[in-house]
């Protein structure tokens, strides 16, 4: 008789959600996480008084987050402080000018209007067309396990009315975008939404589209830091039973007769299940965890053709002061052209692109508790190769987290150099250390339209019976509701497969 039902190998959001679902259902679950904090890529740590988030910065599409906590008998908003958003961005544009990107849709109606009256228009289409496709997409697509080629097709006879968008499934972000808007302004704010997914707009699926109409719905801070959502989760989860464990480093998935039972930790104990699911990258646990040899042979070279999500980097900064900055979330834009070209730069060229964008998030604006009375906490999500040219991020890092100092406060923030109290910059050699991202990846695959959908890894191992998989490395993807979605996902599939 195995030790526990479930084994969930990793703490973040996917995990902490399958497990709560497994321990609901009535399964002796465990989860396991290598870290000493938990979230993932959604947590929050502490230095010297002021709260730093990692990773995700917002709260957005809340029905999906309470599609976990509704099934666990709660919602989110009881079990964590939502702090609204409005304006949703500043937009900072290279030439210094800033635009006001409010949270109703009729307020960016007005905005867009002063810019191009027939834009503003096509801003109201987009939002019809998005609100209708959202409509369909969310249960065709997100919640649905995309195991074969015929569960890509099949959702078209899902949900009929996809039909009338199935161009957003074979166009990229930008395709969308240039279809409805082309003042430049307009459309370089816009299609900054899509290097959310970890890519140029160019290169990720056009299904994302969604995001800046999504934005003007449900926008949220969560008081005390991301890692609050987290911490929910685990609480109502350990509720429900479920037992979890922190610095406990698995190191091996125990395979027998092409089916996972259990897993050895780092300290050399064995602890066995019959379900095993994971939240970690799937490169990582194919290939390290797993071993390619329990893999038949299309499917060894399907693991090996996997890239690993771009990393980025992150500018952590504790102030004296308030900074010029308008609004919870900044902007600092680049056209769609320049992405281009800062990816090609990074990943090519190896090098750090040659100005930096990105989002500043001023967590103080909405909740001041993240830093000592009357003092400030900044956080910059910035872009940056993993491999560098001729040096190493351990090598520069120091000299770089000074010149973005000076950088930073030249080009976008006056005066803000004379009260920088803490200057970190986290690198993604820091998040491979520390969160075991492989080459810093923030959702651990690329999220290409060649890593989209049938083609991300399966939820449910087609070569090993038992393995499940959750969180930015399967179906839907990277992102803080859509890992909830795979975890929905798993937990019907497990509910389908594996007996209690």
């Amino acid at each position: 008789m195995a030790d526990y039902d479930v084994i969930v190998i990793g703490g973040g959001i996917a995990g902490l959600a399958v497990g709560g679902f497994m321990a609901k259902d009535g399964r002796k679950t465990l989860v396991l996480e290598q870290n000493e904090r938990i979230g993932g890529f959604c947590s929050t740590f502490e230095h010297k008084g002021y709260r730093f988030d990692v990773g995700t910065s917002i709260i957005e599409m809340e029905h999906v987050i309470n599609q976990f906590f509704g099934r666990m008998g709660t919602s989110l908003a009881k079990e964590v402080g939502l702090i609204p958003l409005d304006p949703v961005y500043t937009y900072i544009l290279n030439d210094g000018t800033e635009v006001n990107y409010p949270a109703p849709n009729k307020a960016v109606f007005e905005e867009f209007k002063k810019l191009s009256p027939k834009d503003a228009e096509n801003w109201l289409r987009y939002v019809r067309d998005m609100e209708d496709f959202f409509s369909g997409v969310i249960p065709a697509y997100f919640y649905s396990p995309m195991l074969t080629l015929g569960d890509m097709l099949g959702m078209f006879t899902r949900q009929p009315k996809l039909l009338k968008y199935r161009s957003l499934f074979s166009s990229s972000y930008q395709m969308v975008m240039d279809s409805y808007f082309k003042n430049p302004v307009i459309r370089e704010m816009l299609c900054f939404q899509g290097t959310f997914m970890g890519m140029p707009p160019t290169l990720v699926p056009g299904v994302f589209s969604i995001l800046p109409w999504n934005e003007h719905n449900d926008f949220y801070y969560s008081k005390g830091g991301l890692i609050t959502v987290a911490e929910a989760m685990l609480r109502v989860s350990k509720k429900a039973g479920m037992e979890f464990r922190t610095k406990t480093l698995v190191d091996k998935v125990i395979v027998k007769d092409k089916r996972a039972c259990g897993v050895v930790l780092s300290d050399g104990t064995a602890i066995t299940a019959d379900v095993i699911i994971s939240d970690i990258s799937a490169k990582t646990l194919y290939e390290k965890l797993i071993g390619l040899e329990h893999l038949g042979p299309l499917a060894r070279r399907g693991v090996k053709s996997l890239k690993n999500s771009p990393s980025a980097l992150m500018f952590f900064l504790g102030l004296d002061a308030a900074p010029p900055l308008k609004s919870h979330h900044t902007v600092l834009t680049a056209t769609p052209e320049e992405f281009d070209l800062f990816f090609d730069q990074m990943i090519v060229e190896k090098r750090l692109p040659d100005r930096q964008v990105g989002l500043i998030s001023w967590k103080t604006h909405s909740d001041p508790g993240m830093a000592p009375k009357g003092h400030h906490t900044v956080v910059m999500t910035l872009f940056g190769p993993y491999h560098l040219a001729g040096t190493d991020w351990d090598k520069i890092k120091e000299q770089l987290t000074e010149q973005y100092v000076d950088y930073f406060t030249r080009k976008y923030l006056p005066g803000m150099k004379d009260h920088v109290t803490v200057a970190m910059l986290g690198t993604p050699k820091d998040f491979e250390r520390d969160l075991l991202a492989p080459e810093g990846g923030i959702y651990q695959l690329a999220q290409d339209m060649g890593h989209a959908g049938v083609f991300r890894p399966s939820a449910k191992s087609k070569g090993i019976e038992g393995l499940y998989l959750v969180g930015a490395s399967t179906h839907p993807g990277g992102g803080l509701p859509t890992v909830i979605c795979s975890s929905i996902i798993a937990a019907e599939l497990i509910d389908k497969y594996e007996q209690k």
